[in-house]
């Protein structure tokens, strides 16, 4: 088999029949700067374009001292907040001619110090962490090297930078609707309580309820994890308590929302009259039978403050406000008398 070649400034020079200074400041967008003659530039530039040239990251890294990589450290890619999330950050770097790299800690915290460590022995720029940790003692400490940002998840009121949603006040306002029609009885599933977000949502649930002039019941609050495998077993262990679907229910995330539908879809019951809500919204939901309302992130914005203030800090500069909550929006699809 033929060995590949790369092809180099010094290739480009020689079919260009200049020097391999002249190639250089050509593709390296200075030829107007030091005067380079225009037909030069348009030579070697068509030449570069012929051959597919692509300059080398290693010596652009060399040059400026850095990798042009942001780090962005996830639980589940899978998540399809998450994934709509890495998609809008990945679109972003890429127009900035940065390089994301993405890992998965599948809410492990040692599986998080280890992809962590290896995002740093590749020498990224920075890091962006939806963090499962539940202090940020090591990522206090790994800012001393690098630009660290938070999304998604906050912890031990930590003064690094940190990009979330405000989950309490719109989880609040849409179960304080729902608690108005179904006041006897609405359950919560909710992910691992020592999550932020689970306490957020949650604490958005009770405020709800509060707001509605109804008493929560101890046994409405069911907790598991993040995965649809999870939000399928409660909400069959629950049915199969109660003997049949519950009147309302609001799920704290997308996943496990998934894991309900499969559920009812299996066990026909997409044609119930269950009132069903939850945080995070999804574009199959306007297909569905069962009207779901949500809570839905802006996941663009997410990204975009996310970048913006990696962006800044690795540029040496000290961003404003450097901890950020955005707001959610509210997606009705029930109406009275459905």
């Amino acid at each position: 088999m033929r060995k590949t070649k790369r092809v180099t400034i010094k290739d480009i020079a020689e079919l260009a029949g200049v020097s391999k200074a002249t190639a250089s400041l050509v593709l390296n967008g200075r030829s107007k700067e030091l005067r380079v003659a225009e037909e030069t530039r348009d030579r070697v530039l068509a030449i570069a374009k012929q051959h597919h040239y692509q300059p080398s990251i290693h010596a652009r890294s060399l040059r400026d001292n850095r990798s042009h990589t942001i780090g962005l450290v996830v639980p589940e890619i899978t998540n399809y907040g998450f994934a709509v999330f890495s998609h809008e950050l990945e679109t972003l770097c890429r127009e900035a001619g940065v390089q994301l790299l993405i890992s998965c800690t599948d809410e492990n915290p040692g599986q998080e110090t280890v992809v962590v460590n290896n995002m740093v022995s590749r020498q990224v720029d920075g890091l962006i962490v939806a963090s499962s940790l539940l202090n940020d003692a090591d990522y206090q400490k790994l800012s001393e090297q690098l630009p660290v940002v938070l999304f998604d998840r906050h912890m031990n009121d930590s003064s690094l930078p940190l990009v979330i949603t405000d989950s309490i006040t719109p989880t609040a306002e849409l179960v304080a609707d729902i608690a108005r029609q179904h006041p006897d009885e609405i359950y919560f599933l909710g992910g691992q309580p020592r999550l932020s977000p689970t306490r957020d949502r949650l604490e958005g649930f009770k405020q709800g309820l509060a707001n509605a002039g109804v008493e929560l019941r101890p046994e409405w609050i069911i907790h598991g994890n993040y995965h649809p495998s999870s939000g399928y077993e409660m909400f069959a262990e629950l049915c199969a308590r109660l003997g049949r679907p519950p009147k309302a229910l609001f799920t704290a995330a997308c996943g496990l929302l998934e894991g309900v539908l499969r559920y009812m879809g299996q066990h026909h019951l997409l044609q119930s009259d269950m009132r069903l809500a939850s945080f995070d919204d999804h574009y199959l939901y306007d297909s569905l039978t069962i009207p779901i309302d949500t809570v839905r992130q802006d996941n663009r914005q997410l990204a975009w403050h996310c970048f913006d203030l990696i962006g800044k800090l690795i540029e040496g500069e000290t961003p404003e406000p450097l901890q950020r909550k955005l707001a959610a929006t509210l997606q009705k699809r029930y109406q009275a008398g459905q």
